[in-house]
């Protein structure tokens, strides 16, 4: 059903043909329920859907479905049929995967956007101990820390870290713009760490992008879904190649990612600047992490350790539980 963390082979690339042979409905409708959680998490502005996709073990293979998408796979369309070029690109996984994430960010996101607005510091507290497990995880896949190694960690750290303090800029609402947030948000939301919708707060597009997608602008959402498609199908090759020639420092540096990003989710903040949205009401834009305050409430400070907690147990039962289903990315 899913990829063990901490496994990963680069060998034949016949594995995914195999376990799509092995699956049933009900590990179609497990892979939607992940979805779900990549959904939802793409949605918070700091919580990252690729991040979602590898703590739950299917990060491989997603990469390994989005990287066949090429010319000789649309050329198989046309050739040998849909049936052929459907097993090809990995159909029913995708289909399964992308019905979830659908589902989610029209209804379960709310859900999230909620309790973020109502407990945000249990939530984000859940979070951290759920990015804490992860990036452990994910650092065990490093088969030799070496100097390479060590730098790619330290890059990826600083550049998420950087990343979770920029302010929004003022940008353009052109098409040529709205195509290029496409491409860099949909980038975002694969790799681990990185928010997709936090990208897009940062190049000054999240509130028009949602406005457009209530306000159904078919130019604006065409445009913005075609940046995504683009980006998301050459940013697979690139990140195939990358784990193919360069698999400890690209693991590094998916690690950094997710150590960097633990500054967004700190649960207690100091909100430095805020703005109004379209719907009057105000939110913050530049926040900085502090430690939690007198007000906080001993009963809050625990339970949002609890929360922490949680999360990386959550995570910890996962990769112990997870079956051993090992996918490739070649």
């Amino acid at each position: 059903m899913g990829t063990k963390l901490g496994v990963w082979n680069l060998n034949p690339k016949d594995s995914l043909t195999n376990s799509i042979m092995a699956r049933t409905i009900k590990d179609y409708a497990i892979i939607s329920l992940k979805g779900l959680g990549m959904g939802a998490a793409d949605v918070v502005p700091g919580v990252s859907g690729g991040t979602i996709a590898f703590i739950s073990g299917i990060y491989e293979e997603l990469i390994n479905s989005l990287k066949s998408f090429d010319l000789a796979t649309v050329k198989l369309l046309f050739s040998d049929g849909l049936s052929v070029f459907w097993k090809k690109i990995n159909g029913n996984f995708l289909a399964a995967l992308f019905l979830g994430i659908a589902i989610s960010i029209l209804s379960l996101a709310k859900v999230i956007k909620y309790l973020l607005a109502e407990h945000p510091i249990l939530i984000w507290s859940f979070f951290f101990g759920l990015i804490i497990a992860s990036s452990l995880m994910i650092s065990k896949q490093i088969n030799k820390w070496d100097i390479k190694a060590i730098i790619g960690l330290l890059f990826g750290t600083a550049l998420a870290y950087y990343v979770t303090i920029a302010a929004p800029a003022e940008t353009s609402t052109e098409l040529w713009f709205i195509f290029l947030s496409g491409m860099l948000a949909i980038c975002a939301m694969i790799l681990p760490g990185i928010s997709g919708a936090f990208i897009l707060l940062l190049l000054g597009k999240y509130e028009f992008i949602v406005n457009s997608l209530s306000e159904i602008n078919i130019k604006v959402i065409v445009t913005f879904i075609l940046g995504c498609g683009v980006g998301l199908i050459s940013f697979s090759h690139v990140l195939g190649w990358l784990f193919k020639k360069f698999h400890n420092m690209t693991i590094a540096i998916l690690t950094g990612f997710m150590i960097g990003s633990l500054n967004k989710v700190w649960p207690w903040k100091l909100t430095l600047t805020t703005r109004i949205n379209s719907h009057g009401e105000t939110i913050p834009v530049t926040q900085q992490s502090i430690l939690p305050n007198d007000f906080a409430g001993e009963s809050l400070i625990l339970a949002a350790i609890g929360m922490a907690i949680v999360g990386f147990v959550l995570i910890y039962l996962l990769e112990k539980f997870s079956p051993d289903n090992t996918q490739t990315v070649a």
